[in-house]
């Protein structure tokens, strides 16, 4: 019985062992060419194909490809042949591909180490076809232009959430739709809005910037005194809370100001909220897991209530409330109406919040708002 020959690189001499070892430890350049001189001198060095597909994460016959082109034309089959003109673009799906996975970890992936290097990271979208090709330096462009950037780790809490991988994958479902990534399919929600809470709102000077005349040495002698801040000994006025929803497909915001968080008034702006679509229309809620939000076994409202109004609610996993996409609408909030402000009322603290969020919903292009909120989607 015939056995077929094991596919292997031709005999190769010192030279070539070392201009192989030279574009692997340079690092630099295309990916391709870096996988391929890497597939071709683990041949030279005796390791089986199926070895080498297991270690450069990629198929059987993608490494007897390289090894069979790397025999017939030599060191020409390792720089990949690109047409000429302007590189290819990537498309919006790729690059939301890439930041995903450049913000994932590594071992989420089976990968045995625990940070992404430029590197590897270009080495693991090659491989797992997301793209054909990347340079090193071109990654570091594409994630700076989608605000990812290399940070240094603080501390956080990890969700213990047993559910937490389908809690997730169900909010960034969601959120495709919303971007017009996914066609919703029959009897899923074609409107997706985010919902939180914002405050407790008290009456107190807040801190802030604003233009004022210059101090120190520079300063104008015949001044008048820098404004400061009164003192607060005493908050008899109570709190409020901000219950606030936003519409990721029509980019608006919406909100109201309530003297307590609780289930029932909770249910009135939700109550508001379904009053804004038809009845035939399903929508889906994405928020938290705040008591007030839960169907608990003594009071079951919120469930019975968004069975009986074509209402999906997407809890985000424990601890994971930046999952939520009106967090970052939250940031540009307090920017404009509460920071360097010094309320008389909740009256007239309640009015400026209603007014900036008319004014955003008509301004939803600013490009001072737009920084705002990008800046709080990056962190």
């Amino acid at each position: 019985m015939l056995v077929a020959e094991r596919v292997r690189v031709r005999e190769i001499d010192d030279d070539e062992g070392q201009r192989l070892l030279r574009i692997i430890r340079r690092g630099s350049g295309s990916v391709v060419t870096w996988r391929r001189a890497q597939m071709v001198l683990l041949s030279a060095q005796g390791m089986p194909v199926a070895k080498i597909a297991e270690v450069t994460f990629t198929s059987v016959d993608r490494v007897r490809d390289v090894i069979h082109n790397f025999n017939a034309d030599g060191f020409d089959s390792l720089y990949p042949k690109y047409k000429g003109g302007r590189p290819r673009t990537f498309t919006l799906p790729e690059r939301r591909e890439i930041k995903k996975i450049a913000k994932s970890r590594p071992t989420e992936h089976g990968l045995p180490f625990s940070t992404w290097s430029l590197a590897k990271l270009a080495d693991f979208l090659v491989a797992e076809g997301v793209v054909d090709d990347i340079s090193h330096e071109g990654l570091r462009v594409l994630l700076r232009e989608e605000g990812v950037s290399f940070q240094r780790i603080k501390t956080w809490k990890t969700s213990r959430d047993p559910d937490y991988a389908a809690k997730k994958a169900r909010v960034e479902h969601l959120y495709a739709i919303a971007d017009g990534e996914v066609i919703p399919e029959e009897g899923e929600p074609e409107v997706v809005l985010c919902l939180d809470e914002f405050g407790p709102l008290n009456l107190q000077p807040h801190p802030g910037r604003q233009w004022a005349e210059r101090g120190g040495r520079h300063k104008d002698p015949g001044r008048e005194p820098r404004p400061r801040r009164r003192a607060t000994y005493t908050r008899p006025h109570g709190v409020r809370h901000l219950f606030a929803a936003y519409d990721l497909g029509k980019d608006k915001l919406y909100g109201h100001i309530k003297p307590k968080k609780n289930r029932t008034r909770f249910l009135e702006f939700c109550r508001y909220l379904r009053s804004l679509y038809p009845p035939k229309i399903r929508i889906a809620i994405v928020l938290d897991n705040f008591s007030p939000h839960l169907t608990t076994k003594r009071d079951s409202r919120v469930g019975d209530w968004a069975a009986a109004n074509n209402v999906e609610f997407a809890y985000t996993p424990t601890n994971s409330s930046w999952l939520n996409r009106i967090e970052a609408q939250f940031t540009a909030l307090r920017y404009f109406t509460l920071d360097g402000t010094d309320h008389a009322s909740h009256k007239e603290q309640g009015s400026m919040i209603r007014r900036y969020i008319i004014w955003r919903n008509r301004h939803a292009d600013d490009q001072r708002l737009r920084a705002v909120v990008d800046r709080a989607n990056v962190a």
